[in-house]
């Protein structure tokens, strides 16, 4: 598809993408999960009377509704019910922190939240109902459960909020797919802090709908999501799959042996996730000694990857796996592979830009740079963020004066218009995917009377790309031992940003600023690392 061919995309929001696809097959499959189905039209029932169950508790067009689910149907239910009221989605990754989900809900100002009673050992529903007392913008919670409970007016079942809304009528909800927001997606952003990434119906349908189109994807494809939902990754693997007429078959949470079943038992054709679950699914693979004979094609992507490593994944598991290139600013899909490119292209490149799509590096000073150098990744097109929800001016730090998007990474496009991600300016870490700053577990660790300082980095690994490592100096006199920060740490962080590695300092290395110091360490640590194995640490 030409520049000139998406220009002619009518806008649309993401209700009417869904509605055009179950007014021409309503009885082709929609979801699979647990062992059920459900059709477009039976998730269309659903989702509509869900719309009218918000209306009727006073959701109106641009209220956030915050959405605390695992990969379960009622999560796409209550995304697409959100979109049809005109409201805005916040999802929330249920694995998050008690104070994560506080803060997103502050932020954002939820006035109902959908969620889990309960789940992997968390009472949601304990959890919820403090917060309805601490967050004055959050009115109701609806709550998921197979439980029968009685509850007080603020806090309403999901089947009952159903049930009230069917056969009902909601007021139509206008909306601009160009300028209303459709979604709020909570992110480290590329300068840290937590940020609200504020993205409209026509960020994310035309960036699905160009991503599928380079996949090459279509109503007979069936997508294994095992991704989090809650995140611009299970997103658009939503939204490319129910945009585009197929069925999404949906994996709770990940472990390869259950992925590779599901797709074996519903012949998935499309997978996507980052390195990480795929070294898992070859692993899984190589101990089982069977692969399923389905799968097709699929989206890598979350962290750089190894030439050598994609030729095993599309040698074993997956023919036309492609790399993609994003971030939850641009909705994600700045870049892919496609079938049709070199096969050098393919394996160590992440493609070339989306049709619509502009792509610049920039010098520090902000010139552009040319062609073949290294510099700052900069982005303009339909894929780009409205901005960060409340923060004008965070938003104005990472746009330039004509519209591109800075993105913190370090990249280079070659001659033939292939995009090259070669590094990053920030000291974020890559670990399974996810974007950890230091910052936020530095501090953290400093509010223990035990710890003096600490510097907090990432350190190579295998399979999760990276791990964090926290570089710990005690105060004098203080015992403590790793796992007692451990545990320090998963009293306020979510489990994915609990240091994976904990090394005891005598002292800091001088340095001049903390990158400086930061990268002393890492020095010091791959030293030690390589005293102790006799080879080159990797």
């Amino acid at each position: 598809m030409t520049p000139a061919e998406y220009s002619k995309i009518p806008p649309l929001s993401v209700a009417d993408l869904f509605a055009g696809h179950v007014e021409s097959h309503p009885h082709a499959p929609c979801l699979w999960a647990g062992g059920g189905s459900w059709s477009y039209s039976r998730v269309a029932s659903q989702a509509r009377a869900l719309a009218v169950g918000l209306h009727n508790l006073g959701v109106e067009p641009g209220d956030r509704v915050a959405i605390d689910l695992p990969n379960w149907p009622e999560f796409v239910i209550s995304a697409l019910a959100t979109a049809e009221a005109g409201a805005v989605l916040v999802p929330i990754n249920p694995t998050c922190s008690a104070r994560e989900l506080r803060f997103i809900l502050r932020n954002s100002e939820a006035a109902v939240a959908i969620s889990a009673e309960e789940w992997n050992g968390i009472d949601y529903l304990q959890r919820f109902e403090s917060l309805l007392i601490e967050l004055p913008d959050l009115q109701y919670v609806v709550t998921v459960g197979e439980e029968d409970l009685w509850y007080d007016d603020r806090i309403f079942q999901y089947e009952d909020l159903i049930a009230a809304g069917r056969g009902r009528e909601a007021p139509p909800a206008e909306v601009d797919p160009g300028r209303d927001s459709c979604a709020i997606l909570y992110t480290s952003g590329t300068t840290g802090a937590p940020k609200g990434v504020v993205l409209t119906h026509d960020n994310l349908v035309r960036t699905a709908l160009g991503t599928a189109h380079r996949m090459m994807l279509g109503r007979e494809d069936r997508t294994l999501c095992s991704v989090p939902l809650a995140n611009i990754f299970g997103l658009t693997a939503m939204l490319t799959t129910l945009g585009t007429g197929g069925s999404l078959l949906l994996q709770e949470m990940f472990d390869p042996a259950g992925a590779l079943a599901l797709a074996a038992e519903h012949e998935a054709t499309v997978v996507h996730g980052v390195p990480t679950m795929f070294v898992m699914l070859l692993r899984e693979i190589e101990r089982a000694g069977s692969r399923p004979d389905s799968l097709r094609t699929g989206v890598l992507a979350g962290a750089p990857v190894r030439e050598d490593f994609v030729r095993d994944v599309r040698r074993r598991l997956v023919p036309d796996l492609e790399i993609a290139y994003g971030l939850t600013e641009t909705s994600p899909t700045v870049s892919i592979t496609t079938r049709s490119d070199p096969e050098a292209k393919r394996a160590h490149t992440v493609g070339r830009p989306l049709d619509g799509v502009e792509i610049k590096v920039l010098e520090e000073d902000g010139s552009e740079l040319p062609d073949e150098s290294v510099g700052q990744l900069a982005v303009r097109g339909f894929n780009v963020m409205r901005g960060y929800f409340r923060q004008p001016g965070q938003t104005r730090k990472t746009m330039t004066d004509d519209g591109f998007l800075k993105t913190g990474d370090l990249a280079m496009v070659d001659p033939e218009g292939y995009l090259h991600i070669v590094g990053r300016l920030s000291d974020a870490i890559i670990r399974g995917g996810y974007s950890i700053h230091p910052a936020e577990i530095e501090a953290q660790l400093r509010s223990h009377p035990a710890v003096d300082e600490a510097v907090v980095l990432g350190v190579p690994n295998d399979v999760l790309g990276e791990l964090i490592c926290a570089c710990v100096l005690t105060a004098e006199g203080a015992l403590i031992t790793a796992e007692e920060i451990r545990d320090f740490c998963h009293e306020s962080l979510a489990d994915n940003r609990v240091p994976d590695v904990i090394h005891f300092l005598d002292e800091l290395p001088e340095a001049s600023t903390a990158g400086a110091r930061r990268v002393s360490l890492a020095r010091i640590i791959r030293a030690e690392a390589e005293s102790r194995t006799g080879q080159s640490a990797r």
